[in-house]
C-alpha cells in the first residue's frame, strides 16, 4: 500500500495503458481520477477498480470524468474547477492520452488531422499539467508518457515514417517535460517524461502497423489498383484484420461491390497488408534483446516507480529512455553545411515570414539579397501579425505582400501567384522568428495555442503547400514524386542570445525546436526512401547554447547547400549552424 492516501489523475484511462496505470495505482492503495471521451469504457474501468478497492479494503475512491477531450480547453478547465471546489489534492498527474494520428506520407496528411494530433498529444499534455497545478501541492509529480522514436541521442534523430504529426508533437512533449521541471522547481513539483518503447496494444497491432502497411501499398501500387484505389480499398479492408475467415470473405465481397473492384484482387491486397504489418512488427522485435514488447502492466509498473519519492527526485527533468530498442540510424543533425561554390536558385525563392522583431527582418533582408545577388528573384510573404515596422522594412526592399501565413488557402494561393508571375520556385524559406522569454506554465490557453501555431503548425503547413508546388497532385498520387526536385527551409526558432542565459530560457525554446527536428527527419525519410524524390525539407536552428549572436552568413551557406544536387543525398537535414559541436 505504498500510495495509500494519495490521489492520481490519469488521462486516457478508460482503456489500454491508462487503464493499466489506474489499476496499478489502486492495487497500491491510491485513489484515482479517470477521464476520457467515452463514458462506457470509463464505467467499465471504474467497476474493475472498485472491485480491487473492495477486495483490499483500502478506503480509496474512483472518480470519473467522461466526455473530457484533453485537447479541448473547457473540459479540462471544468474538471479541475470541480476538483478544486471539492477540496481534492492531486498528487500525481499522468499524461497518457494519445492517438495514432494520420498514418500516411506527410504530403498526403490532412492538415486538420495533423493539427488534431498535435492538440491531443502536446497541447493536451500542456494544458492538463498547467490546470492541474491548482490542485497540486509541494511534492506533486507530473509524469508524461511519450515515444522512443522522438528522443534524441548525440547527432542522431530517429525517423518514424508516415507519422509526422505524431513525431512532431511527441518530440515537443519530451522537451516540455524538461521545461516544466525548470519552471516548477520553486513550487516543489517534479516533471519527468518516459518513453516505454513498443507496447502490446490494439492501437499498434490493429491501427499503426496495418495503416503503415497500406500506405506502403498506396505508394507502390498493387496489381491493377492505382494509389487512390488502394487507399479507398484499405479503408474498407483494414477493419477485417483479425476477424474469422467467414467475416473476412463477406467483408471483402462487400468492399468489392462498393468500390466496383475485383474481389480476388482485394483479398490479395488484404493478405499483402497483413504480411507487411507482421514483417514490421517482427523487424522491430529483432531490435530488442529478448524480442519482447512490453506489456501494458509493465509500463504501469514503470510509471509508479517514477512516482516514488526518492526516484522522482533523482530523475526530475529527465526523459527516461526506457525503450530497450537498438535502433541504428544515420546521423540527421549537423552543424556547418558543406560549402557550395555557386548555388542554383533557379527563377525564384519565396520567403514566408512569421517573424516579430527587427532582428528577424534584417535576417530576411540578408537572405533575400543573397538570393538576388545569385541571379534569382526573391518574393516575401509577410505575416499580417508581424509588427508594422517589420512589414514596412521588408516591403520597402523586396517584392512583398502581407498575408495570413497561418491560412493554408492563402499561402497556397500566393505561392501559385509567385510561380505564375515570377517563375518556377526553386525553394521556399519559412522564417519562424524567435520565442520571447516567457514562463510557459504561466501562459493562457490562447497564448499557448498561438505559440504552437507559430512554431509547429504554420511551418508544417507551409512545407506541405511548398510540396504541392513542387509536385502538383503528389499527395494523391505519390508516383509523381519520383525524381522531382524542390527545397524547403524552416529557420528558427533561435536559441536565446545573451551573456547570462538560464536553463529555463533554453528549455522553453527547445520545446518547439524539439518538434521540428523529428518532423524534419521523418518527412525527409519519406521523401527520399519511400517516394524516391529529390525534394528535401531542411530545418536550420540558429544560435548557441552559450548565448552567442547567430551568424546569418551561415544560414545563407545552408541555403546554398539546400539547392545543390548533393543535398538530395545528404542524411543530415537539421543544422545547428552556429554550434561547433
Amino acid at each position: 500500500m505504498k500510495f495509500q492516501g494519495k490521489t492520481a489523475l490519469i488521462t486516457g484511462s478508460g482503456t489500454g495503458i491508462g487503464r493499466a496505470i489506474a489499476k496499478k495505482f489502486v492495487e497500491n492503495g491510491a485513489s484515482v481520477i479517470i477521464l476520457g471521451r467515452r463514458r462506457e469504457p470509463l464505467e467499465d474501468a471504474a467497476g474493475m477498480l472498485e472491485g480491487i478497492i473492495s477486495q483490499k479494503n483500502t478506503g480509496s475512491t474512483v472518480r470519473i470524468f467522461s466526455g473530457v477531450d484533453v485537447s479541448e480547453e473547457k473540459g479540462i478547465n471544468d474538471m479541475f474547477a470541480a476538483l478544486k471546489n471539492d477540496g481534492i489534492v492531486v498528487d500525481y498527474i499522468i499524461n497518457n492520452a494519445g492517438v495514432s494520428g494520420p498514418v500516411t506520407c506527410f504530403a498526403n496528411a490532412p492538415l486538420d488531422e495533423f493539427k488534431s494530433t498535435v492538440k491531443i498529444h502536446l497541447t493536451g499534455t500542456f494544458w492538463c499539467s498547467v490546470q492541474g497545478l491548482q490542485v497540486m501541492k509541494e511534492g506533486g509529480k507530473i509524469i508524461t508518457i511519450s515515444t522512443f522514436f522522438t528522443e534524441e541521442r548525440p547527432l542522431e534523430q530517429r525517423p518514424y515514417r508516415f507519422r509526422s504529426p505524431y513525431t512532431a508533437s511527441q518530440g515537443a512533449k519530451n522537451r516540455l517535460a524538461e521545461a516544466m521541471s525548470w519552471e516548477l522547481v520553486d513550487r516543489g513539483i517534479i516533471s519527468i517524461a518516459t518513453n516505454p518503447g513498443p507496447v502490446h496494444s490494439d492501437r499498434i497491432y490493429k491501427t499503426v502497423y496495418p495503416k503503415a502497411a497500406s500506405e506502403f501499398m498506396r505508394v507502390s501500387g498493387f496489381e491493377s489498383l492505382d494509389p487512390e484505389h488502394v487507399d479507398a480499398a484499405s479503408k474498407e479492408l483494414l477493419p477485417l484484420l483479425g476477424e474469422g475467415e467467414a467475416v473476412v470473405k463477406e467483408g471483402v465481397a462487400k468492399a468489392a461491390e462498393k468500390l466496383g473492384a475485383d474481389a480476388d484482387t482485394l483479398a490479395s491486397l488484404l493478405e499483402k497488408i497483413q504480411s507487411i504489418a507482421e514483417k514490421v512488427q517482427n523487424n522491430t522485435s529483432h531490435m530488442i534483446a529478448n524480442r519482447e514488447f512490453l506489456s501494458q502492466e509493465q509500463v504501469a509498473e514503470s510509471v509508479l516507480n517514477l512516482c516514488d519519492e526518492e526516484i522522482s527526485r533523482i530523475l526530475n527533468g529527465k526523459v527516461v529512455p526506457g525503450d530497450r530498442v537498438f535502433y541504428p540510424v544515420k546521423a540527421h543533425i549537423g552543424t556547418a553545411t558543406p560549402g557550395v561554390h555557386q548555388p542554383d536558385f533557379g527563377d525564384a525563392v519565396v520567403f514566408t515570414v512569421d517573424a516579430g522583431t527587427m532582428r528577424d527582418a534584417k535576417r530576411v533582408e540578408f537572405l533575400a539579397r543573397h538570393v538576388e545577388k545569385n541571379g534569382a528573384k526573391a518574393a516575401c510573404f509577410i505575416s499580417s501579425n508581424a509588427p508594422p515596422e517589420v512589414q514596412e522594412y521588408i516591403s520597402s526592399r523586396f517584392h512583398s505582400h502581407v498575408i495570413d501565413v497561418a491560412s493554408p488557402d492563402e499561402v497556397g494561393r500566393w505561392l501559385d501567384t509567385a510561380r505564375k508571375n515570377i517563375g518556377q520556385i526553386r525553394a521556399v524559406v519559412h522564417v519562424t522568428g524567435s520565442l520571447a522569454d516567457t514562463r510557459l506554465t504561466g501562459l493562457s490557453r490562447a497564448e499557448w495555442d498561438g505559440l504552437v501555431e507559430k512554431f509547429i503548425l504554420t511551418p508544417s503547413m507551409v512545407s506541405q503547400k511548398a510540396l504541392e508546388q513542387f509536385v502538383p497532385g503528389g499527395g494523391r498520387d505519390p508516383r509523381l514524386y519520383k525524381d522531382a526536385k524542390g527545397a524547403v527551409m524552416i529557420i528558427g526558432p533561435d536559441l536565446p542570445v545573451g551573456k547570462k542565459i538560464t536553463g529555463a530560457q533554453r528549455a522553453q525554446t527547445e520545446v518547439f525546436r524539439g518538434a521540428l527536428r523529428p518532423f524534419t527527419t521523418t518527412v525527409n525519410q519519406e521523401l527520399s526512401d519511400v517516394l524516391r524524390s529529390r525534394v528535401r525539407i531542411f530545418t536550420i536552428l540558429p544560435g548557441t547554447v552559450s548565448g552567442a549572436e547567430p551568424d546569418d552568413k551561415k544560414i545563407a551557406d545552408a541555403l546554398n547547400f539546400l539547392v545543390s544536387e548533393s543535398a538530395a543525398s545528404s542524411a543530415l537535414v537539421t543544422f545547428c549552424v552556429d554550434e561547433s559541436r
